[in-house]
């Protein structure tokens, strides 16, 4: 055998060796168990059917298709047995499509991780709407009860106060859970019930002897918030009437939600990693058992990695809601503004998108010349108009062998700070993998005054930048401010700090953010459904302090200012609970259909007519 025949043996060889690791570690990945969620339908209407029972059948129909050397994995970690049928345990990709064939499964699917989607907007829809009549408000009832599903409440705040409010309905079947930090008695007529899930798809506790594979546990253990988003939501669709309050002096006056005598039910299904999908689908079906009327999702799936509605927990759960009379709102997605980006798009889902208010929150730039422009953004500085600071192009503050380009955009590291100290950066946006707060903590690093970000997409969402003087412009402002750095030997500036200001016009506009439709399973049905306040709102949030954001010498703020379809979503349940509290026989597309078709155009403001 000549050494060219030994070469090409021996390249055989290797390319068999490299099939042989590959099919092994394609196997071992295959069989290596993650969580999947098992959707068997509709529980039905047979009296005969009880939770105790279902979740034996379950575990017994689970136990059928596990190895007995792995019988530590014949345990779910969720059991939906009030209108939904199904649960969701730990199964390798084997064992999933063994199920997915079974008579009695109608889908198997992997337990994704969803995301969440981030005073006066009620003040706003009141003078724009038929919300604000006194004939409906005479009509309303206090019995609606509202679901949130999403991080949980924050119970202390005055928001939740139930003062003045009747007796809870006797028809509510639901609990208030106790956790670690959470007690019973943070319930109340306003907050009549609070659960939690510990089936976190970053902390599912699971051990197996075959495989070697564990998932430590960390969740907190309690309905109590810990992120804000919950409380933010909660307050927005029902909070009670709160005077005087403010997220550190702006944006003062009434606070209060949608429906303020509707009552609260929270369901804390996610933390700041995420939301587990199978978590979500127990609060849909836990919610629809214990006798809400109107459920509140500001979450969804990624609009990259849509799913089909037999693989969607969101439309499999406000389905099934849907069917029991509970209208079902979610927020449309963050990803706007290209097309195809809406998620949560079911047809039986009632779709949110977000828009401005009438209101600004104005961070004024003042020019060594005297020239005034009005920038964005929530600043608490100690900046005045007797003083005045250097300006410098983030570009020419560059470090050494540092792209001009990463120092425009203010990449980390990418400053000199000779250059910058002491001086106003000006940075623009034109990399939108970097957000706002890590070019402003870069100004910070490189002991800047403050910074003003050129950005034409993001200038009408205010950035909360704390104490650090921080500004955003669009691009007609950005060149206004650059000429008069090249005309001037020494240009200067300030950055005053943020005054709100109200009656800008015009308003509603949809928010650049927001996802737009069609969505991609339903083109021919068009989502977003309705539009709704979403930008710079007021609500209450939890009182913890953030170096970054809380101004200094300040106690932290039980409000916050928030922006997203997230705040969005939660308008319209409160606007949904006031019809219902005023039709309380109307089907879910009945108040659906109310509040979709009676929108009109108004003297180029776009108003939203809520019906009553």
């Amino acid at each position: 055998m000549d050494n060219k025949q030994l070469s090409s043996m021996r390249e055989h060889l290797l390319q068999f060796s490299f099939l042989i690791i590959a099919s092994l570690l394609v196997r071992a990945t295959s069989e290596i168990p993650k969580a999947y969620i098992v959707y068997m339908g509709s529980t039905g209407t047979e009296r005969s059917a009880n939770p105790r029972e279902m979740k034996a059948a379950q575990l017994r129909l689970l136990s059928s298709i596990i190895p007995s050397e792995d019988e530590e994995r014949i345990n779910l970690i969720q059991s939906y047995s009030h209108a939904i049928n199904g649960f969701s345990a730990m199964l390798t990709k084997q064992e999933a499509n063994i199920l997915s064939s079974r008579d009695e499964v109608v889908a198997v699917f992997r337990d994704r991780n969803l995301q969440l989607h981030t005073t006066r907007s009620w003040d706003f829809l009141e003078a724009e709407s038929g919300l604000g009549s006194e004939r409906a408000h005479r009509r309303a009832t206090n019995d609606v009860i509202i679901g949130i599903i999403d991080t949980g409440i924050w119970p202390e705040s005055p928001s939740f106060d139930d003062e003045g409010m009747t007796s809870i309905p006797s028809r509510w079947k639901g609990t208030c859970i106790e956790g670690f930090d959470f007690k019973r008695s943070n319930c109340n007529r306003k907050l009549i019930g609070a659960r939690y899930y510990s089936g976190q798809l970053d902390s599912i506790p699971f051990s197996s002897r075959s495989g070697n594979h564990t998932h430590s546990i960390a969740f907190t253990g309690s309905p109590r918030d810990t992120v804000g988003h919950g409380t933010h939501t909660a307050s927005t669709a029902a909070g009670s009437t709160v005077a005087n309050a403010s997220y550190y002096g702006l944006a003062r006056g009434m606070a209060k939600g949608g429906t303020p005598m509707s009552r609260l039910a929270v369901y804390k299904t996610c933390s700041l990693g995420g939301c587990a999908s199978s978590s979500v689908l127990k609060a849909i079906d836990d919610a629809i058992s214990d006798g809400v009327d109107i459920i509140s999702i500001s979450l969804g799936m990624s609009s990259v990695f849509q799913s089909d509605f037999l693989s969607d927990p969101i439309a499999i759960g406000a389905f099934h809601a849907n069917q029991k009379g509970i209208m079902v709102v979610c927020s449309g997605g963050n990803d706007g503004p290209d097309p195809f980006t809406v998620v949560n798009t079911a047809p039986w889902i009632l779709t949110v998108a977000a828009s401005s208010i009438d209101r600004s929150f104005q961070s004024t730039i003042v020019l060594g010349n005297a020239e005034v422009l009005e920038g964005v953004a929530i600043n608490f500085s100690n900046h005045t108009r007797s003083e005045s600071y250097p300006l410098i192009f983030g570009g020419d503050a560059a470090g050494e062998f540092t792209p001009v380009s990463e120092a425009s955009n203010c990449y980390p590291g990418s400053l000199d700070m000779k250059k910058t100290a002491g001086k106003i950066i000006i940075c623009v946006d034109s990399d939108p993998s970097l957000t706002r707060r890590v070019k402003k903590l870069v100004a910070e690093d490189a002991g800047a005054k403050g910074l003003i970000l050129i950005d034409e997409d993001e200038k009408g969402i205010p950035f909360d930048s704390g104490s650090f003087a921080f500004s955003e412009i669009g691009n007609k402002a950005g060149a206004q401010i650059l000429r008069y750095m090249k005309s001037s030997k020494f240009p200067a500036a300030i950055i005053l700090p943020t005054i709100n200001v109200d009656q800008i016009t015009p308003a509603p506009v949809v928010a650049y953010f927001s996802s737009r439709g069609p969505g991609g399973l339903t083109e021919s049905i068009l989502k977003p459904d309705v539009m709704a306040p979403g930008v710079s709102i007021l609500a209450a949030s939890i009182p913890i302090e953030n170096r970054e954001t809380t101004p200094q010498g300040k106690k932290p703020s039980s409000f916050a200012i928030k922006s997203g379809t997230s705040m969005a979503c939660p308008h319209v349940a409160g606007a949904a609970a006031f019809v219902r509290s005023v039709h309380p026989r109307w089907s879910p597309s009945m108040i659906r259909s109310a509040l979709m078709t009676t929108g009109h155009h108004s003297n180029t403001i776009k108003k939203t007519h809520l019906a009553s």
